[in-house]
């Protein structure tokens, strides 16, 4: 890939030895984990929405009893409060199970992966991709967060004590 004088930093820069394919099979990896990491998210999101419609339940129980359903009431209390999402399981143990099970195993072998086929640096298909989409010299396609947008010259530059 065409690198610029002003391309990506170290962190971002393909090691010397270091295949397409391996960049791209990298690249695959990380994305799967992306896709994880969202998919947790969504976990959560249940966690957190099935609690919520737990904790309202409480408010079911008290209107259904000021309305005069007390045999209501005590059916909501009984059969829906606090009931297990999945036989033994509240929301909250499913996601240490999807933890443990199967989202930090694969956080290590991704991590380990970078480490040993990349020497630690991340997001190096990405680095590329914008490297090579990026207009040189267009003051919004700047390499990296520390050059200035507005310039083109690096920050560092820009804001030295003795520049007019």
């Amino acid at each position: 890939m065409t690198r610029h004088d002003d391309g990506p930093d170290h962190a971002h820069r393909r090691p010397e030895g270091v295949s397409d394919e391996t960049v791209e099979a990298l690249g695959s990896l990380s994305k799967a984990l992306e896709t994880t990491e969202r998919a947790r998210g969504h976990l959560y999101s249940f966690h957190q929405l099935t609690g919520t419609a737990d904790l309202e339940l409480d408010r079911a129980v008290e209107l259904l009893h000021k309305a005069g359903h007390p045999d209501w009431a005590e059916t909501v209390r009984t059969q829906v409060l606090g009931r297990n999402v999945i036989p033994g399981h509240w929301t909250f143990q499913i996601v240490e199970a999807y933890d443990a099970t199967y989202y930090q195993p694969f956080r290590e072998l991704e991590r380990a992966a970078v480490e040993e086929l990349a020497e630690g640096r991340d997001h190096l298909y990405e680095a590329e991709m914008k490297e090579a989409r990026r207009t040189v010299g267009h003051p919004d396609h700047t390499a990296r967060p520390e050059t200035a947008p507005e310039t083109g010259t690096r920050a560092e530059e820009r804001d030295r004590p003795d520049r007019d």
